[in-house]
């Protein structure tokens, strides 16, 4: 190899690039959360609420009781027991319980809405919601 190749190959004859540059050295789990991040349309709210997670398969029907670790007005992350499989067809029922609802109206409020299983870890799920939900008052609770 001559000088001008082996100078070439580094980057150069002034040396500034005489140690190649590694990109393997980034951290790929913070690019992923900045990006996840950057996707969310809606604002992400760190509320615990009960909930019951209805699987919709055609094989059988699973129903589990969770509690959501966040939410938002398009999804919600779960905490459960189970290993419940990406793509999963879903209804979810949230209670909403408010001091405030219960002592004007005796009631808590029920939120209905259905989705898909979008990721799944072993501490629980994320659900995209359709869109679309109901919201009912629960009497006597």
């Amino acid at each position: 190899m001559t000088k001008d190749e082996a100078q070439s190959r580094r980057g150069g004859t002034d040396g500034l690039f005489t140690k190649p540059t590694s990109f393997l050295s980034i951290n790929t789990r913070s690019i992923e959360e900045l990006s996840m991040k950057e996707r969310r349309e809606y604002e992400r709210f760190q509320l615990a609420l009960p909930s019951r997670l209805e699987l919709v398969t055609s094989v059988k029907k699973e129903i589990f009781d969770a509690q959501t670790r966040d939410i938002s007005a398009s999804g919600a992350f779960l905490l459960t027991a189970e290993n419940l499989s990406e793509g999963t067809r879903c209804r979810l029922e949230l209670t909403v319980p408010s001091n405030k609802i219960k002592e004007l109206t005796g009631a808590q409020s029920l939120i209905k809405v259905e989705g898909k299983i979008v990721r799944s870890t072993s501490e629980g799920v994320a659900i995209c919601f359709d869109g679309e939900c109901q919201i009912m008052s629960l009497k006597g609770s």
